[in-house]
C-alpha cells in the first residue's frame, strides 16, 4: 500500500489520471493506498450541492460523468472580471456520506476527493458504480491552489463561495490516496481493523504487569 500508481504505459512514472476517467483512462486497476494525480476538469461540490442534487432533485449545471468532485470550499476572488483561486483545501467527505449512493449513482461521476475517509455506504456505492474516493493532504489550500489552471465557471453562486459549484480546469492535482477503490476496499476501515488487532497485542502485557502488582 501507499504506492505511488505507475504509468503501465510508461513505467516507472508517476500515475496521472487524465479526466474524464473512460475506457482509455480508467480507475477500475487503482487500489487502495495507490498515490496519483490527476489532470482536466473538476467541480467543488460540498453539503448543499449534494443536498441540492439529491435531495431537491435539481439537476446538476455541469455533466460529471466520468468526471470528479473536490469536497471543497474554495477561497476565490474576482479582478477584472476573471475568477482567481487563493486557496483550495479539502473538506471532511464523511459529511457527504448520506448523499453518496444517489449522488454517484446519478451524475455518473468517478472520482470524489477530500479529507479523511468515508464509510461502508460510499464503499458499496462505489462497487456499484465503479467510482473511487481519495484523500487530499490536509493543510495544502495554497499548495492545491497552485495545481489549478483556472476556474473556468461558477454555477450556483447563490449557495455562496465555499458551498457553489466551481468548475476549475486541473493540472497534476494530487498527491492523492486511494481511500476507496472500485472493489469496495476502504483503506480507513482496513487500517482501523488493524490497528484494533495490534492493540490487543500491545495491552495484553501492560495488563498483565498491573496486575501481578510488579510496579
Amino acid at each position: 500500500m501507499n504506492n505511488i500508481a505507475t504509468d503501465t504505459a510508461n513505467p516507472g512514472k508517476k500515475r496521472i489520471i487524465q479526466l474524464p476517467v473512460n475506457e482509455e483512462n480508467p480507475v477500475s486497476d487503482l487500489r487502495i493506498g495507490d498515490i496519483i494525480f490527476i489532470t482536466g476538469i473538476l467541480a467543488t461540490g460540498r453539503d448543499d450541492v449534494h443536498h441540492r442534487f439529491v435531495d431537491e432533485k435539481i439537476p446538476l449545471p455541469f455533466d460529471l460523468r466520468g468526471g470528479a468532485i473536490f469536497h471543497a470550499g474554495p477561497i476565490i476572488t474576482e479582478k477584472n472580471g476573471k475568477h482567481e483561486l487563493v486557496s483550495i483545501g479539502p473538506t471532511s467527505s464523511v459529511r457527504m456520506e448520506a448523499w453518496s449512493a444517489d449522488f454517484i449513482g446519478k451524475s455518473g461521476v468517478k472520482i470524489m476527493i477530500g479529507k479523511g475517509g468515508m464509510g461502508a455506504g460510499t464503499a458499496a456505492d462505489c462497487r456499484a458504480y465503479g467510482a473511487i474516493h481519495c484523500v487530499y493532504p490536509g493543510g495544502c489550500a495554497v499548495l492545491g491552489a497552485s495545481q489549478i489552471l483556472s476556474v473556468e465557471e461558477a454555477c450556483w453562486p447563490d449557495l455562496g463561495m465555499p458551498e457553489a459549484l466551481w468548475i476549475m480546469k486541473a493540472r497534476e492535482l494530487g498527491p492523492l490516496i486511494v481511500s476507496i477503490d472500485t472493489c469496495g476496499n476502504n483503506l480507513f476501515a482496513e487500517n482501523t481493523r488493524l490497528y484494533s488487532e495490534r492493540s490487543v497485542d500491545c495491552i495484553k502485557p501492560i495488563a498483565e504487569f498491573i496486575q501481578e502488582g510488579t510496579f
